[in-house]
């Protein structure tokens, strides 16, 4: 057996696991930047999902754990046809375990037949990525978001990632801050959208509904041989959360085929925008206030703008929360960013004379 996950850890959600532990499978799932996974393998069991929490990330493990009962049980109690991975329990009818060193683990159904795309190259992808997370909203429509922890406080909250940017700006690392001048400019000439967001926290006609907050195309499960969506994964972000986040990440990340650390100029390709836009909007149509459907397009704006403004914050503090690979990437990440906001900025008042 592989020593990397302790026996005991298996055992819980394995019961009649024996001491002799050679008949365990064990494969590594994904790239690990956040939380370890694993697919895992036992005679004549179902295949499981295993997956160790990163608490660094998320603080209390057990809330991401109780979000993710509650809308499991709320979809499966209520009908909703939402397909969600089945968790698995390690008794008491406890789903979250806590190893000896103090890790968490959970496990959850294995879906079969399923492959993940880690890029969107053709607008039927992205629309049907849209429509899987609008989806998942409009199935979690009536329930009450009070239920749901906030799991990671502020993750979306454009005026404290203003209020950060702010801060960052008192930095020591004064030739950062010398190198980095004309963006943080650019940046704060643009506070108008973290005005608008105010507008959106403050006003009854945008409300919170359930949001996934990490949409994006590589959180779907897509059918191996019919291409078809099973159903988005990665729950940890599910929070309380407006129209914009979801639909603002996916026109973030599948408008441009640069990638965050290209150099190449991240033009906006209509065909995607519109996929996503339409997709998303074809199934909430029916439970968007009109204010959310009048300010449909400022939903990659404000996205986009917020991951300008985290990218310099961390670059001004030295480089404290994202993963670099040499010190001017999140300087680099910036510019991108920037661009392709200001790209967006220029599409939308040329196709649909939209201005914030």
């Amino acid at each position: 057996m592989q020593q990397y996950i302790p026996a005991k850890v298996l055992k819980a959600f394995i019961p009649d696991l024996q001491e002799e532990t050679d008949s365990v499978q064990i494969k590594r799932i994904g790239n690990g930047l956040i939380n370890h996974s694993y697919q895992i393998s036992y005679r004549q069991l179902p295949d499981f999902f295993l997956q160790e929490i990163n608490t660094t990330v998320f603080e209390n493990p057990e809330w991401l754990q109780e979000n993710y009962m509650q809308i499991w049980q709320y979809a499966e109690s209520e009908f909703t046809g939402l397909r969600l991975p089945a968790p698995l329990f390690c008794g008491d009818l406890r789903t979250l375990y806590k190893d000896n060193q103090g890790h968490f683990w959970r496990a959850f159904e294995f879906i079969e037949n399923c492959k993940t795309i880690s890029t969107a190259e053709k607008p039927a992808q992205a629309k049907a990525t849209a429509r899987a997370f609008a989806r998942f909203t409009l199935a979690l429509e009536e329930m009450n978001t009070d239920l749901l922890k906030e799991v990671i406080p502020g993750f979306h909250d454009l005026s404290l990632r203003f209020r950060q940017f702010e801060a960052s700006l008192q930095t020591e690392l004064y030739e950062r801050m010398a190198i980095a001048i004309d963006l943080v400019k650019e940046l704060k000439e643009r506070e108008r959208y973290c005005h608008f967001f105010e507008i959106i926290t403050s006003s009854d006609e945008f409300p919170q509904r359930v949001m996934h907050h990490d949409a994006k195309i590589s959180n779907v499960l897509f059918h191996e041989k019919t291409g078809k969506v099973i159903c988005p994964v990665d729950y940890d972000t599910v929070m309380p959360g407006y129209y914009f986040s979801d639909l603002g990440d996916m026109i973030r990340s599948m408008t441009s085929a640069a990638e965050e650390n290209q150099t190449a100029e991240p033009v906006i390709r209509k065909a995607f925008y519109e996929a996503i836009v339409t997709g998303y909007t074809d199934v909430l149509g029916g439970i968007l206030t009109a204010s959310e459907r009048k300010y449909i397009h400022a939903a990659g704006l404000l996205m986009i703008y917020m991951q300008s403004l985290r990218f310099l914050t961390d670059y001004l503090n030295g480089d404290i929360y994202y993963q670099v690979s040499h010190e001017s990437e999140n300087l680099e990440r910036t510019r991108n960013q920037l661009a392709l906001l200001k790209n967006l900025e220029h599409f939308l008042q040329q196709e649909y004379q939209f201005v914030i």
